[in-house]
């Protein structure tokens, strides 16, 4: 009756369905993974990757995370050192992590070898790379975990994907640098407008865009292990054992053997690096210099730019506005206090004028009597011939005098 396909499709599918959850599949979480280095791993990351022998290194414990590195420590992982980490870490490279806030371990395959690809590069032509060049070439952004990456909108940055299991492979280096330990939230590098493609290209001394484009294509050429030992950013490229690469208080000194010739090559060996050493110095120094330079000529092409957009941003603020509406209230009330107020004692003075001369009309109807210097206009009403000032005054006082002697004659 099909029983044997009813119990297939009841109970065999959803078992099947359960032990391939497809949709439910996430990428392990940076504090979920034990670490698979051992002190065997060390011994060949100072060979392939030229550890100096001071550099103090920790082996990961299993209840130890990637994302909590003991204190005094920081978290490394092995993708990195194929990208061209290399200790101690480059000035660059701590300067842009000390601005974003982050710690190492969050850069991700991809921002790390994009990162070191351009420190290398511009190192090569000679100048630095500061972190307003690196915003204005593309921008660093975070995911849901905290691990950072780089896009770019009008470069195509190439970079090869990660081994399979570089999320386990991590340990942890001695923090002699002051950098970040604990995974930080991402602070975005502010986009610098005073920096263009035109001065990327005079900083890089390219001819034009495309050859600027084409570096950055291949991008990865330049975090390999000639460009690097180029740029100073280690000194023993080529030499097979880590003991080779220089005098540390932790590495005991070599016994003197009986073949001499073995000691003599070995200290011309470290006359040779010493030399390498104080060349890379005086090229760190030309570099320096160069990237002050640039920067002077940024900072004052800036400040050329800047008073036009300030003044035009001023102009479109509240304070602005307010400015002018300050200048408006002071005129009005320069207005008020010197031209009204004039006209209104002007007005008053006419009034008294007026006043006086109506009473004065007043009583030479009243008492017929004729006030010397009073015309007929004036007798009879007409403004426009009154007189003012001392003539005035004695025509007041003479219908005074009038007044009182005719209030003398009514009380006898």
């Amino acid at each position: 009756m099909g029983d044997p396909a009813s119990e297939n499709s009841s109970g065999h599918r959803p078992a099947q369905r359960s032990k391939v959850p497809k949709r439910t599949q996430k990428a392990p979480k940076a504090d979920d993974v034990i670490s698979t280095v051992t002190e065997d791993s060390f011994i060949s990351f100072r060979k392939k990757f030229h550890f100096p022998n001071d550099l103090v290194m920790k082996v990961p414990a299993r209840t130890d995370r990637a994302c909590f590195p003991p204190s005094g420590y920081v978290t490394v992982y092995g993708f990195s050192l194929r990208v061209g980490l290399r200790f101690p870490p480059s000035s660059e490279l701590i300067d842009i992590l000390t601005i974003c806030g982050v710690c190492l371990s969050q850069f991700s395959y991809r921002a790390m070898s994009i990162v070191m690809g351009l420190i290398v590069l511009f190192r090569d032509r000679g100048v630095v790379l500061f972190s307003e060049c690196l915003s204005r070439m593309g921008r660093l952004f975070s995911d849901a975990q905290g691990r950072i990456s780089f896009r770019s909108k009008w470069l195509d940055i190439r970079t090869r994907d990660p081994s399979k299991g570089w999320i386990s492979n991590f340990f942890y280096v001695q923090n002699d640098w002051g950098l970040q330990e604990k995974w930080g939230k991402l602070k975005e590098l502010p986009v610098p407008l005073h920096i263009g493609a035109e001065d990327l290209l005079r900083i890089l001394k390219l001819p034009d865009l495309d050859a600027l484009h084409y570096e950055v294509r291949y991008l990865s050429r330049y975090i390999d292990e000639e460009y690097l030992f180029k740029v100073g950013l280690f000194t023993q490229a080529g030499r097979s054992h880590a003991q080779m690469l220089k005098k540390s208080a932790r590495v005991p000194e070599v016994v003197p053997q009986k073949n001499h010739s073995k000691r003599l090559g070995s200290e011309e060996e470290l006359v040779e690096a010493q030399a390498t050493i104080k060349q890379q110095k005086k090229a760190q120094q030309v570099l320096e210099a160069e990237n002050k330079r640039l920067q002077s000529v940024l900072s004052e092409k800036e400040a050329q730019q800047l008073p036009s957009a300030v003044i035009e941003e001023f102009k479109k603020s509240y304070a602005f506005k307010i400015i002018i509406e300050d200048h408006i209230q002071e005129a009005r009330s320069h207005i008020y206090d010197v031209e009204v107020k004039a006209l209104e004692a002007e007005c008053a003075e006419d009034g008294f004028i007026r006043g006086f001369m109506k009473g004065v009309r007043t009583v030479h109807r009243k008492t017929g009597a004729e006030i010397e210097g009073l015309t007929p206009s004036q007798a009879s009403g007409d403004a426009s011939s009154d007189s003012g000032g001392e003539e005035l005054e004695s025509e007041l006082q003479r219908a005074f005098a009038l007044e009182e002697d005719e209030d003398d004659v009514e009380i006898l």
